[in-house]
C-alpha cells in the first residue's frame, strides 16, 4: 500500500522538526500508543495497540530515522511484530517546506502487512492504513499548533503543550 498527502502546519521547520524527533510527540501522535522510547540516533521501541477488522493485537517493536537532512527532510521506518496477528512494517519519506511562518509537511507512505492482517484483504488493510497515516498527521499538527478555536478549554490546555514546551 502507498499513498502520499500533505498538511500545512502553522508552525517554522524547527518546531515541526523537533515534534518529528521527540519520543513524547510521537507517543501523542501514534494512534494506539502506549509505549515510545529511545532517540533519533538511536531509533525508537513502541508498543502499539490496534484493531484492524476482526483482529486486535498489541505489535512491539522499533523505528528508525534516517536520511535526515536537518530541518527539511527524514525517513521513519518501522516494523512491528504482533505475534498471532502477523506483522506490519512500512515507511514514511517526510519533507518539510516554510513560506510565511507555515510549514508544508509532504510525506510518502508506503506499509506492508503478514500473517493473519495480511488475510483481512488489500481493502480492509489499505484503508486501515491510510486512516492510521491520517491520524498520526492530524494528531501532530494539532500538537505543535495547539487547540483549534472550537476545542474546549480543558482540552484545549492539554493540546498546545508542544507549542508551549518550545517556546
Amino acid at each position: 500500500m502507498q499513498m502520499s498527502d500533505k498538511r500545512e502546519i502553522e508552525a517554522d521547520k524547527a518546531t515541526v522538526w523537533a515534534a518529528l524527533l521527540s519520543p513524547e510527540v510521537l507517543k501523542e501522535c501514534v494512534p494506539g500508543a502506549s509505549e515510545v522510547t529511545g532517540s533519533p540516533e538511536e531509533g525508537f521501541e513502541a508498543v502499539v495497540t490496534q484493531k484492524v477488522g476482526p483482529v486486535k493485537a498489541t505489535f512491539r517493536g522499533a523505528v528508525t530515522v534516517t536520511n535526515m537532512i536537518e530541518h527539511e527532510s527524514l525517513t521513519l521506518t518501522g516494523e512491528g511484530k504482533g505475534g498471532a496477528a502477523g506483522f506490519a512494517k512500512g515507511s514514511a519519506d517526510v519533507r518539510l517546506d516554510e513560506a510565511d511562518g507555515v510549514t508544508t509537511l509532504s510525506y510518502d507512505v508506503e506499509a506492508k502487512v503478514g500473517g493473519k492482517l495480511a488475510q483481512l484483504g488489500s481493502r480492509i488493510v489499505d484503508g486501515f492504513a491510510k486512516k492510521m497515516a491520517d491520524q498520526f498527521f492530524a494528531r501532530l499538527e494539532e500538537v505543535i499548533e495547539g487547540p483549534k478555536e472550537e476545542d474546549e478549554a480543558p482540552e484545549a490546555e492539554k493540546k498546545g503543550w508542544l507549542k508551549k514546551l518550545i517556546s
